[in-house]
Parts: C-alpha cells; sequence; structure tokens
C-alpha cells in the first residue's frame, strides 16, 4: 500500500504555485536522464491555476509530452473539454506552447470506445509500451471520491488490461486512463481543494476505505503518492 504525503497550502492560490514549482523540478530532473518527459495532466478548475503559471517557467518545453489522464465524450473545442481546458491554459501563450499536446482524439472517432482504443495506441506510440508510461501523472479528487474519469460503482474500475477505457460520471460519458496505468507512473500527485473535497480527502487518506465508494483509493503505486490541499480541504 502506497504511503499519502500530505502537504496543505494556505490556500488555492498557495497551491497552484506550490503545484507548478514541484511539476516544473521533476521536468528537469526527468531530462536530466531522458531524453523526453512523458506527463498526463487532469482538468479541473484547480489544476488550470497551476497551469497558467506554469505556462511561463523557462523549461525545455520542446522535449516534453502532454497527455490528458481523461477527457469528456464531446467535441474538442466543447465549453466542457479538459483539451480546450488545457489550450486555454497552460498551451495557450508562452514557453510551453513548445510541448507536445496529444490530445484524446475524440473528433476522429465515432464511439467513445472507439476513442479508448485510438488513445491507448497514441500513447503506445509515444511512450512506447513499457511501464512506466508516464513520468508524472497528475490527478484530482472528486467531491465524491472519483479520480480522472474513474467513478464510484462504475464497470471503469475493474480494467485491469487496458492503458485507457471508457467511463461515465455526472450525466457524460468518458475516456479515462485506467487504474493499472496511472499506478505505472513514476510520480503521482494529486491536487485538492475547497471545502467540498474534506470528507472525499478524509476518505482517501483513511486506509479502511474501500475503493468502491471512493476510486481514488485505485491510485495506489509503489512509490509515495504526494498530495498538495489547501486548508479548506482539510480543516
Amino acid at each position: 500500500m502506497s504511503t499519502y504525503e500530505l502537504k496543505v497550502l494556505n490556500n488555492s492560490d498557495d497551491l497552484a504555485r506550490e503545484a507548478a514549482l514541484i511539476i516544473s523540478n521533476l521536468i528537469k530532473s526527468v531530462l536530466q536522464k531522458k531524453e523526453r518527459c512523458h506527463i498526463a495532466l487532469s482538468g479541473g478548475s484547480t489544476p488550470c491555476k497551476t497551469y497558467h503559471i506554469l505556462k511561463d517557467q523557462i523549461l525545455p518545453w520542446e522535449k516534453v509530452d502532454i497527455f490528458l489522464g481523461d477527457e469528456r465524450w464531446v467535441p474538442s473545442n466543447h465549453k466542457d473539454s479538459n483539451a480546450l481546458m488545457l489550450k486555454n491554459s497552460l498551451l495557450s501563450s508562452g514557453l510551453a506552447t513548445k510541448a507536445r499536446f496529444y490530445e484524446v482524439p475524440v473528433d476522429k472517432c465515432l464511439t467513445p470506445a472507439e476513442c479508448a482504443v485510438e488513445f491507448s495506441l497514441l500513447i503506445e506510440t509515444v511512450c512506447g509500451d513499457s511501464f512506466p508510461l508516464f513520468d508524472l501523472t497528475l490527478l484530482g479528487l472528486g467531491d465524491d471520491g472519483h479520480t480522472a474519469s474513474l467513478f464510484p460503482q462504475s464497470d471503469s474500475l475493474n480494467v485491469k488490461e487496458s492503458i485507457t477505457t471508457v467511463s461515465a460520471g455526472k450525466g457524460t460519458d468518458r475516456i479515462t486512463l485506467t487504474a493499472p496505468c496511472i499506478n505505472a507512473s513514476s510520480k503521482i500527485i494529486f491536487l485538492v481543494s475547497g471545502k467540498g473535497k474534506k470528507i472525499a480527502l478524509q476518505r482517501l487518506l483513511d486506509p479502511n476505505e474501500k475503493s468502491s465508494r471512493t476510486p481514488a483509493k485505485l491510485i495506489d503505486p509503489a512509490s509515495n503518492i504526494l498530495i498538495l490541499a489547501d486548508k479548506d480541504s482539510v480543516e
């Protein structure tokens, strides 16, 4: 079982700055050892603040490959698209525009299932077929305990052999990395912000909590998990 390292920041702005610093340092460290750095990023308002800070960091962005940990089954220009959020934040301007962003191919596929297969093939093509696929996976935590698009009681929680799978949550079909794929990441970081996440965070940290109710419990890599949280989500 993984050990959680919980770091509490005063507010969401401090959380965003700390996350951006940690991600920057990780990218630098990885690129001292490898030709390219592969990262999987989360959607949501909490990481969006981090991305706006991160986009101007002086890094060898041209050597960074960016993926999403999950995506809604909506067109890539839809207001709910995680890809659009990333393009409007991290990739909107600044140095980070030099990074290579590999979108979930929602516009090229007829069904979520087809899209999940195509996304898996894309990841394997870029990252190779050996684990770990990602040097960093950044995750959020939903108020219902979901992470990526692994929702409570969904069939996606039981997928063991694939890199990606289909899921559904909050009224929308989705494509998501599977728990085994996320667990194979070299480093995993959760960003947790706001009073609405307090119960979900308590459940995540509870060693007796079941993953069927709190799917974030499925994230159990060999390395420690870093949780960056603001005071509102803890106190």
